[in-house]
């Protein structure tokens, strides 16, 4: 990264505008330049959507027919006839249209009661638990389960063996980059959007960028000003062409499913995508705030999953769809719910083995009001490891964990 320092060539103001795109801009460039209009067939594409905040997922995938739903749900219960039934026992949301579309089209996977002994309830922690997949360093620096597999494995075929190549993981939206991310030597990359980048392109007078500078810091950025149009350049003609077909809605989450739709359509062959989706920790009038985010997050997932399908890719692209934790059984007295533990973990896409997977977590068997986790997160880890990504799950994971068939 640049050090923000002000510059004969770039305003204070605009230089610490752009400062954040200038890491992937060789990168992206080079992904630009003659990109296909679509990724080959057969390429395999994982997407992976954080939930922030802590998901309830009592009231995601309700088990209607358990007395203690109705028993610790007074006010945030859902009725059973609004319930969009997925199983005998079991509903989803009635703001889950879109992902029940996708379970009645053999396209979901709902694995249930996932979490990790001896939970930890702080989002610092139990994110840090879920990124790195390692439950002896809690809330410490590491690398990411994600970043650790891909350094483990050499690059698809077909990718240069350079920097510039595209990255093998991305980043969607204006969003800090996730711990699962991190990796000692693999290309990571964030975009925050692509009319960021079209507008990068613009900054910077052709006088500026012409002659170089005797200054170091000035060459620095009169160079990266220079990328940056030819990216935006290069980028303008990819975005043209690959407007995103299906209809997403207005918010942070459609935007970055869109963005990552384009780049798919576009030709990129980043092997990992990353999308979040924050407001999940809804301590206080939890019904209309989580209804809102769960409609987005199906409306959105179908969106995506439509448009993949629209261009050939529908198996060849697999979703993952995760929060750090559930919420508490009992409401609060603010008609909301405090930090919990367990919750369910979707899959989405035509590759998934459809249906419910893994135990429901009794409501009449809690631990400190908490439900008690019937398969650990890592397990699922493991299945996409080896059954989507064709990674090793030992070497990345540093045990054996039962391997689930979701894929």
């Amino acid at each position: 990264m640049v050090n923000p320092t002000p510059s004969p060539l770039l305003p204070r103001r605009e230089f610490l505008k752009y400062s954040a795109l200038l890491p992937s801009l060789p990168w992206l460039a080079a992904a630009c330049a003659g990109a296909p209009s679509r990724t080959p067939q057969g390429d395999r594409t994982l997407v992976v959507l954080e939930l922030n905040g802590g998901n309830d997922g009592l009231n995601t995938v309700v088990p209607f027919r358990d007395e203690g739903y109705a028993a610790h749900r007074k006010v945030l219960r859902i009725p059973d006839d609004k319930l969009l039934k997925v199983g005998q026992d079991l509903g989803l949301h009635p703001s889950l249209r879109g992902i029940a579309t996708l379970h009645e089209r053999g396209e979901l996977a709902i694995v249930q009661g996932v979490g990790y002994p001896d939970p930890n309830l702080s989002h610092e922690v139990s994110l840090a638990t879920w990124h790195t997949a390692r439950l002896d360093r809690p809330g410490r620096a590491g690398y990411g389960w994600i970043g650790t597999a891909l350094d483990r494995e050499p690059a698809r075929a077909g990718q240069q063996p350079d920097a510039h190549r595209a990255p093998r993981a991305l980043l969607a939206g204006p969003h800090a980059l996730p711990r699962a991310l991190r990796a000692r030597k693999t290309p990571i990359a964030t975009l925050p959007s692509l009319e960021a980048y079209l507008e990068a392109g613009e900054v910077g007078t052709d006088a500026l960028l012409a002659s170089p500078s005797d200054s170091e810091m000035a060459e620095h950025i009169r160079r990266a000003l220079v990328d940056a149009r030819s990216t935006a350049k290069a980028l303008a003609e990819v975005a043209d062409g690959t407007q995103a077909g299906a209809r997403y809605p207005a918010s942070r989450l459609g935007k970055d499913l869109a963005l990552i739709s384009r780049l798919i359509r576009g030709g990129f062959g980043t092997e990992v995508y990353y999308a979040i989706q924050n407001g999940y920790d809804t301590h206080s009038l939890q019904a209309t705030s989580h209804a809102n985010l769960l409609q987005e997050l199906g409306d959105a997932l179908l969106a995506f999953l439509d448009d993949m399908r629209a261009i050939g890719r529908a198996g060849d692209v697999l979703v993952l769809v995760f929060s750090e934790f559930g919420r508490r059984v009992q409401e609060n007295a603010s008609q909301g719910t405090d930090h919990g533990t367990a919750g369910p973990v979707f899959l989405a896409g035509a590759p998934v083995r459809a249906g419910l997977h893994g135990r429901t977590p009794s409501l009449d068997d809690l631990d400190d009001g908490n439900l008690k986790a019937t398969v650990d997160f890592r397990s699922v880890y493991a299945s996409v490891l080896r059954d989507w990504m064709r990674i090793d799950p030992q070497a990345v994971l540093g045990e054996a964990f039962p391997v689930l068939p979701l894929v």
